[in-house]
């Protein structure tokens, strides 16, 4: 547990770097070896990049350095549950385990709102750990949301 709260705290350093750019506050590190060998956070509004979470710029970024897309030794702690999108880019690059913070229930493809694990025929299924300093993550996108809806009231 020691070893998944160290990383997920570099996650979370991750979702803080989004929130000074004004993105949803989504941060991802990816893991082989015990070492983190790449890192993303969302910039989906700051690039206009649909597909800019956090997750695939993590996924895009170890596939370059290891120079392959299968990334079948490594982990990926995301402060978030992934969602469609990521989840299948996840499945594809063989990711051997995901662990993320809180969950999406509007969002969420793990189990939240929707389970692609349960889809017939896929043909890998990584380890899922939720709740990984749940608390500390879902009160950064909170927060994020608040301040967001208090500028919002006042015209800012």
């Amino acid at each position: 547990m020691e070893k998944t709260n160290k990383f997920m705290l570099e996650a979370i350093k991750e979702a803080k770097k989004a929130e000074l750019l004004d993105e949803v506050p989504i941060g991802c590190v990816i893991v082989k070896d015990n070492k983190i060998i790449s890192r993303g956070h969302n910039v989906r509004e700051s690039k206009n990049n649909p597909v800019g979470h956090a997750e695939i710029i993590a996924i895009t970024k170890a596939s370059k350095k290891l120079n392959s897309w299968r990334l079948n030794d490594c982990e990926l702690y995301v402060t978030i549950e992934p969602c469609i999108m990521c989840s299948g880019a996840i499945i594809q690059s063989r990711i051997k385990a995901v662990y993320y913070g809180a969950k999406d229930y509007k969002g969420g493809a793990f189990g939240s709102s929707i389970d692609v694990l349960k889809a017939e025929n896929i043909n890998h299924h990584p380890e899922i750990v939720g709740g990984v300093l749940e608390k500390e993550c879902s009160e950064l996108i909170s927060r994020y949301f608040k301040n967001k809806r208090e500028k919002n009231k006042l015209g800012l």
